[in-house]
């Protein structure tokens, strides 16, 4: 038998030569892009970068190798910023983390985390955390989508990498009450997008399937400004709108006949809120006084806060989570057939020069941690699918997952952007009117009393409203048992022919006596009903400093009863703010409840403009 030559002898053809180191190099080219697209998945501007789409290898995770021995003390401070969404998950990751012994050039690492709305997080990081001490800034970034590491390097943040790790998936979906999912048959035949906002903008199709008693067709979405399913919802409208939701790169955003048809999209929106927790808390509340289409049709979240939701999980604020027994009607994820945009939970380690070598290893060790096999066993039982695409079984029935995704692609940059500072013009328009308590109270603090620091509360408030928006302004007290004043003080109409006028009267406003509160909310809420326009969101903005303390009628019952009968026909959201430490909390919580809006916390006077501006990003 003839001897085998090995591929290197001088005997061979050198074409074998060429095609066997070509192979070889391939190999390893091939190997390197399996090992990057596994740890490095979202390049900074590729074609399907961000898109959620799995890992294309069946490679076994690393395993976690922890030291025998711990590191010496004080251990390495390892600051950790996450978004609202991830920040569970998190804090598992850590504390699995730091369950085992760790040792980073000699030693133990304490993670702490931290969490932020994603669109806040991001401008944070781009100004490079202005105020605050280095000693408190993180090392580590996981926002909960690589969209946010784009938009902060488009705004100037040096110090975010271009690349993440990403440590978990979550798909932005349409969460519906399943009886709804059902009566539609979504349930078995998932629409496309375009189905969707159809459906958002046919108000009556539940009286016209014989669900009269579910009022009209109730579809919320998050801000695009803070929140990323808020602009994957904003995404979805304008592939829609230009008949591809996976195209979006290719249009001309700034086109009129796509920017009206978005528009058109968007005016099936009963409102927006904050934060995807902000409408799911209010979706509990309904369920709890047993009708859940009280408040929400369809809402566009990720799928993890519809787990969280199924398994009894909310939250009030966004940021302390509240849990107990599941709803009586848990949320179906609605996957359309178009496709869905994926959360890819990015983390990078931060350029800062406020992030010190110590750090920055110890930063790594914990992200290698992450997406190891005991790691990703973590980001699964914490609802999420993980890097590979895998999910819990016991959460993929809770949550209603779908058990493989339709990833689209996530737009560049440049289009990100340029959605996100569309969203003032092509939102729906809203039709509000502020409504101030100008009781005795409002003029009893020291320094710049609480009237004045309102009057300027809101002044800043109007920069976030277009002079398409219906703006008005009234306020309430009065004295002994005289009639309630001043009442309407600039009647609701467009701003850009009201707003100087809106300025003047309220700088004029002065303080009175008594706080009519049931009186001012059931009067000015009727009147707003009575010039319902379904084209707009209506809507009050209650800002009051106290309790209902008058002889004139009025009580919380009635008030709350008139509020949630005008909710199922000519709906008028009453935000409620709760302005300085004697504000009736409990009252407040109760109206907003009752007109399906949200309650916002100003009880520290020093919040007031924080939390106004916050409040008018809801509808």
């Amino acid at each position: 038998m003839g001897r085998r030559r090995a591929a290197t002898d001088p005997s061979y053809p050198r074409w074998v030569w060429i095609a066997a180191a070509a192979t070889v190099a391939l190999l390893i080219v091939g190997g390197a892009f399996v090992l990057r697209a596994l740890i490095f998945p979202d390049s900074a501007d590729g074609p399907s970068a961000g898109n959620g789409s799995p890992p294309s290898t069946n490679e076994p995770l690393a395993q976690d190798s922890p030291p025998a021995v711990a590191g010496s003390s004080p251990c390495i401070a390892l600051n950790i910023l996450t978004s609202l969404e991830n920040a569970d998950m998190a804090r598992d990751l850590a504390a699995e983390y730091t369950a085992k012994p760790r040792n980073v050039d000699g030693k133990c690492v304490t993670p702490e985390v931290t969490q932020e709305k994603s669109g806040a997080a991001a401008g944070k990081v781009a100004a490079q955390f202005p105020g605050v001490p280095a000693g408190d800034r993180p090392a580590v970034w996981l926002p909960d989508s690589s969209v946010w590491l784009r938009i902060a390097r488009q705004g100037g943040g040096t110090t975010v990498p271009g690349e993440g790790t990403s440590i978990a998936r979550s798909a932005i979906v349409v969460a519906m009450p399943e009886t709804m999912a059902s009566a539609l048959g979504w349930d078995d035949q998932p629409p496309s997008w375009s189905d969707v906002f159809k459906m958002a903008g046919e108000q009556d199709i539940w009286e016209r399937l014989g669900h009269g008693d579910w009022g009209k067709f109730k579809f919320g979405k998050a801000s695009p400004l803070v929140s990323t399913a808020g602009l994957m919802a904003l995404a979805a409208s304008y592939g829609a709108a230009g008949g591809s939701v996976g195209g979006l790169d290719a249009m001309d955003l700034k086109a009129s006949s796509l920017v009206d048809k978005v528009r058109a999209v968007e005016l099936g929106t009963s409102h927006y809120m904050a934060t995807p927790e902000h409408f799911l808390w209010h979706a509990r509340e309904a369920d709890d006084a047993g009708n859940v289409a009280e408040f929400l049709s369809a809402v566009i979240v990720d799928e993890k806060s519809v787990w969280d939701y199924n398994r009894g999980v909310v939250s009030e604020d966004g940021t302390t989570k509240q849990a107990g027994p599941a709803p009586k009607e848990p949320l179906r994820a609605i996957y359309p057939s178009d496709g869905v945009h994926v959360a890819d939970n990015p983390a990078v380690v931060l350029g800062g020069d406020w992030v010190d070598s110590l750090q920055r290893s110890a930063a790594q060790d914990f992200l290698a941690f992450a997406v190891t096999e005991q790691g990703q066993n973590v980001v699964k039982a914490s609802g999420y699918r993980s890097i590979q695409g895998e999910l819990d079984p016991g959460v993929a029935g809770t949550g209603r997952y779908a058990q493989t995704l339709q990833p689209l692609p996530l737009p560049k940059t440049e289009t990100l952007v340029a959605m996100q500072g569309s969203f003032p013009d092509v939102r729906k328009r809203a039709r509000a009117l502020f409504l101030v308590d100008v009781s005795e109270s409002m003029v009893q603090d020291p320094g710049a009393n609480k009237l004045q620091r309102a009057k300027d509360a809101v002044v800043k408030a109007l920069d976030h409203f277009t002079g398409e928006d219906e703006i008005g302004l009234a306020a309430f007290s009065h004295e002994g048992d005289g009639p309630l004043q001043p009442g309407i003080v600039t009647p609701v109409a467009p701003l850009k022919s009201n707003k100087a006028d809106l300025i003047a009267k309220l700088n004029e406003l002065k303080a009175v006596d008594a706080t009519p509160l049931f009186e001012a909310v059931s009067r000015f809420a009727g009147e707003q009903a009575k010039g319902y326009k379904d084209d707009f969101i209506n809507t009050i903005v209650l800002l009051s400093d106290g309790k209902n303390d008058t002889r004139h009628p009025g009580d919380l019952g009635g008030v709350s009863e008139q509020l949630s009968h005008q909710n199922h026909s000519t709906p008028v959201l009453v935000f409620t703010l709760a302005y300085g430490p004697d504000a009736d909390v409990p009252t407040l919580l109760q109206i907003a409840k009752a007109s399906g809006a949200h309650y916002y916390d100003a009880t520290d006077p020093n919040r007031l403009e924080e939390v106004l501006g916050e409040l008018v990003t809801s509808f």
